[in-house]
């Protein structure tokens, strides 16, 4: 190896490091944020900010990482159901970004000293939540209470258990197109919470985080669409 190649490999690893360190402080500074933590005397003034236990902040925590777990769930399906690189590769980056997402919601949920499970799910989304109305927001009208649980979807855009097992059993160009429409439904399901999120929750981090998921699974949806066509296929009406 030359002397210049030596010199690159190294300022590409210190600038790797530089961002890992970088991601790290950002990670420390979030939880901080989510859970209001200060020392001494800002601790109790701190405390008040701690979201309550059928807050929109631990409502929009507990039903996204239940919400998101179906979607690694789905992309592991599809990852041994096909061989098409695309859809692989799509499936991989959506299961590797919800399974992070989910992480931090159940550990602030940690945080916060609240409950993983607690009341019905949507419920802080109903109408009238917290002295806020969901007529006129887009996408937020029927949502809450007004959704009714049944084979296995517990909210807006899960699959049922039916659906599931269909993708189970498909293959190749069937499997994917399967995937590509519960995926879909399921990030339609998922922009529309995290966009009530942006909207009634009050932890900063976590209003970051919802705006972040709407910005992102917007974009996958647009892939998507572009994958059902070529393969002949659209998503459900």
């Amino acid at each position: 190896m030359t002397a210049e190649k030596r010199r690159g490999r190294r300022v590409e690893w210190v600038a790797g490091s530089a961002v890992a360190l970088a991601l790290l402080f950002a990670g420390v500074a979030t939880v901080a944020s989510a859970r209001g933590d200060a020392d001494g005397a800002d601790r109790a003034a701190a405390a008040p900010h701690t979201p309550a236990v059928d807050s929109a902040d631990a409502g929009f925590a507990r039903d996204m990482a239940v919400h998101h777990q179906q979607a690694v769930e789905m992309s592991f399906i599809v990852r041994d159901r096909t061989k098409d690189e695309e859809v692989r590769r799509l499936a991989y980056d959506i299961a590797n970004t919800q399974a992070n997402q989910r992480g931090m919601l159940l550990g602030w949920l940690d945080l916060w000293e609240l409950p993983k499970t607690a009341g019905e799910p949507m419920d802080w989304m109903a109408a009238g939540h917290e002295g806020h109305s969901m007529k006129g927001m887009d996408g937020m009208e029927g949502m809450g209470t007004g959704y009714r649980a049944h084979d296995g979807s517990l909210m807006p855009g899960m699959a049922t258990r039916t659906e599931l097992d269909r993708l189970r059993t498909a293959s190749g160009r069937a499997a994917e197109i399967r995937y590509l429409r519960l995926m879909t439904e399921h990030h339609k399901g998922g922009i529309d919470m995290a966009r009530g999120c942006a909207r009634l929750c009050t932890v900063k981090a976590e209003k970051r985080l919802a705006g972040g998921m709407v910005e992102a699974q917007q974009s996958e949806l647009d892939e998507m669409a572009r994958l059902l066509a070529a393969r002949g296929s659209a998503p459900r009406s």
